[in-house]
């Protein structure tokens, strides 16, 4: 079994993956730093509790675009698994062509979209829109090149600030509204950061598509947490929250 884990800015998403199989996935919050036996403790007991021993996991992924959590994470992986793990990172094998100025400035789980997204359209003009932190967007064309990509605040994030700026307006929870004029405060905070990030994918998309493909319509995938607020608004081809995840195991498989 291959544990791969992808550290964000807000949440650690992991996963369990036997033989080419996505078993389960856990996620916990990323925000507050911990020690390497505060996470070891915490990946046995996740695993523990969907049935897995530690001595099962043979192999072990990781990314992260906190580089301050890689040490601790690592250091548990040693302790708790007796594994090094494998690290996506600038001078692994990627089967990408990165076409940044400096393309160490490319996040790792980018990168680890970017491998999956490859791997399922070979061939294809593809733009990946991950809904994290960020609502990051990336540009890959059918030779597998990476052009370049656009970063807009996330959903969570444009809450937050508008919270932090006003005096009246709250924290709502973040769901898919069902019209979009909010006949109550509330409702209309919930339909601005849902329509408003739509907005945001369908322009983008649509300029994307004109500058980068000559108007050929690539294949939009939506990704990410918050990815499955959106599998239904008509935009992308397919919506794969644990993208990244199965780019971390692909690109383990390439650096073996």
């Amino acid at each position: 079994m291959i544990l791969v884990l992808d550290i964000g800015n807000t949440t650690l998403h992991g996963g369990v993956f036997k033989d080419d199989k996505l078993i389960f996935q856990f996620r916990k919050t990323s925000i507050n730093r911990v020690s390497s036996d505060e996470m070891g403790v915490f990946l046995r007991s996740v695993l523990l509790a969907n049935n897995i021993k530690s001595d099962e996991i043979e192999e072990i992924a990781l990314c992260s675009v906190v580089p301050d959590a890689v040490h601790s994470i690592r250091n548990a992986c040693i302790k708790y698994f007796n594994r090094s793990p494998f690290e996506l990172k600038a001078g692994v094998k990627t089967g990408l062509k990165i076409r940044y100025r400096n393309p160490l400035e490319v996040g790792a789980d980018r990168i680890a979209n970017g491998i999956a997204a490859i791997h399922k359209y070979p061939g294809k003009n593809l733009i990946i829109v991950d809904f994290g932190t960020a609502t990051v967007f990336c540009v890959i064309n059918m030779d597998k090149e990476y052009l370049g990509g656009i970063i807009v605040p996330g959903i969570d994030i444009s809450l937050e600030s508008l919270v932090q700026r006003t005096a009246k307006l709250q924290p709502v929870e973040i769901i898919e509204p069902k019209k979009v004029v909010g006949t109550s405060t509330v409702a209309s905070i919930q339909s601005g950061l849902y329509f408003g990030q739509i907005g945001i994918v369908r322009e983008v998309t649509q300029r994307v598509t004109k500058e980068e493909f000559g108007g050929n319509q690539p294949v939009i995938i939506g990704t990410g947490g918050f990815s499955g607020l959106f599998s239904n608004c008509g935009l992308f081809q397919t919506v794969i929250p644990d993208l990244a995840l199965q780019g971390l195991r692909l690109a383990l498989l390439l650096n073996r």
